[in-house]
């Protein structure tokens, strides 16, 4: 009999924990998938930047080699927003064999988990090549 009625009193027990339980776990869930994100865009960033800094150095003697840098970044960062994306090659051409090119790349980023804006501010990747 005290069996029978032990389990009678634990029923909702499941329930309550369940409850009190899975705003945390979606919270932790949601900040994997936000970071996770924001690891893909620095990423993406980085890798353009490489891609735009291998195209600087190799188009020197175009009419725009600057240009044709900062198309590459957006090629390359094509699963960024464009509009957010800002990208800068310096020094102003013209380059000469040997002289170093940097390659920079902005994107803004926000941790937003439920609403609520944990951080924000701005991804960079820099990269610097020798002119060939």
């Amino acid at each position: 009999m005290r069996i029978v009625n032990r389990i009678r009193l634990d029923k909702g027990q499941a329930l309550v924990e369940f409850t009190l339980l899975i705003p945390v776990l979606l919270f932790v869930v949601l900040a994997i998938a936000q970071f996770g994100e924001l690891y893909n865009h620095y990423v993406s960033i980085t890798d353009a930047t490489r891609a735009g800094a291998r195209m600087a150095v190799v188009s020197r003697t175009a009419t725009d080699p600057s240009a044709v840098a900062i198309q590459a970044v957006r090629d390359s960062a094509h699963t960024l927003d464009q509009s957010q994306l800002t990208v800068t090659v310096t020094p102003a051409p013209p380059w000469t064999s040997g002289q170093q090119i940097t390659v920079t790349a902005n994107y803004p980023y926000s941790l937003d988990l439920a609403g609520l804006v944990l951080k924000s501010g701005s991804l960079t990747s820099s990269t610097k090549e020798r002119v060939e």
